[in-house]
């Protein structure tokens, strides 16, 4: 995948980029941030900016949505065998079956780094997961990290910065990954063949998280979504509490299996509520309608405008809330009844 075809991440992506064209990528580096939002993607399209031998050049641009100035062409042999994982020069280490990186396979890319690449310009190795490397194996890099070999470079992904050593935290320049807006999660899953209905819903609850997003089922999103919006609606034309009550049988509609389940049935639920609260308070300040994260449902949210200012914030508080009980093992009807009073 080449930096093109990146999901978000622009302005990290330029910075790269140019970094790439000119020489200048630091030979190790740590990108850092939540799981599932890219940062493989971002280091394979840098092993391939390294190495191809036809790279792509546009005209200079200030405007990091304008795409890379410098990338590789995404279709030549070495950036095919590079997105596949057979390229010699661009090395993957990943946890093992016991979930840790132990020492062996850092020593032979150390003893591997110490020679010219075999094909490429530039041999690259991606620890995934660096934060499971274990304490030995880190100080096994700390001297290649310190001198690194002209020809090689080192990246760390990891969602856990803080579990790597100190002293390996020093010696990498670290790159910070926030989590994609919704729009951009949406955009990956249509790629995907997801309908836009079915990628926004889907986008509204993986906080950011392609990984995350494509690993969800939709048809228990859209569900949960429009549960959501149906009890909005339903709260937001009454204030008496017991026909309030009443939809709280939307909030439970996707439980029943009992426990855990049930419980992450109606986190999901509360988590599409809390999109469409953000979405119906967007509308009422006029404020850009790109930003929507559930665009599809602009006319229905225009309904909701009660919920902005004061009854916003609170009815965001009333969701939070919500969430850690039921990180706190709240039986579930509780919580619905709950919310559905509260808001």
């Amino acid at each position: 995948m080449p930096f093109r075809d990146v999901i978000g991440h622009r302005a990290l992506v330029t910075l790269l980029s140019r970094a790439a064209d000119r020489g200048a990528v630091p030979p190790s580096l740590i990108f850092a941030g939540p799981a599932g939002v890219g940062k493989r993607l971002v280091a394979i399209a840098t092993a391939q900016a390294l190495n191809c031998p036809t790279p792509r050049r546009s005209a200079s641009s200030r405007d990091p949505s304008d795409g890379p100035e410098f990338d590789a062409c995404g279709v030549c042999p070495t950036c095919t065998r590079i997105a596949r994982g057979i390229y010699p020069d661009v090395l993957l280490i990943e946890p093992g079956e016991n979930g840790s990186i132990k020492i062996e396979p850092v020593r032979d890319v150390v003893d591997r780094a110490s020679f010219r690449p075999f094909e490429g310009r530039r041999r690259v190795v991606i620890f995934d997961e660096a934060d499971a490397l274990v304490a030995a194996a880190q100080n096994a890099l700390l001297k290649t990290l310190e001198e690194p070999p002209s020809a090689s470079m080192f990246i760390l992904i990891t969602a856990r910065p803080d579990s790597l050593l100190p002293t390996v935290r020093s010696r990498c320049p670290r790159l910070r990954f926030r989590p994609l807006s919704p729009g951009d999660v949406a955009a990956g899953l249509t790629k995907n063949g997801k309908s836009e209905a079915e990628a926004r819903a889907i986008a509204a609850t993986a906080e950011g998280s392609i990984g995350r997003a494509l690993e969800a089922s939709g048809d228990d999103l859209v569900g949960a979504r429009d549960a959501a919006m149906r009890v909005l609606m339903h709260v937001a034309r009454t204030d008496d509490p017991r026909r309030r009550l009443e939809s709280a049988r939307d909030l439970l509609e996707k439980t029943g299996g009992g426990g855990a389940g049930d419980r992450d049935a109606l986190s999901t639920t509360l988590r599409a509520m809390a999109s469409l609260l953000r979405d119906a308070a967007l509308l009422a300040t006029r404020a850009d309608r790109a930003a929507l994260t559930n665009a599809d449902l602009a006319p229905a949210l225009e309904r909701l405008s009660v919920f902005h200012g004061e009854r916003g914030i609170h009815a965001f508080a009333v969701v939070d809330e919500a969430l850690v009980a039921l990180e706190r093992n709240a039986g579930v009807k509780i919580v619905a009844d709950w919310v559905a009073v509260a808001l």
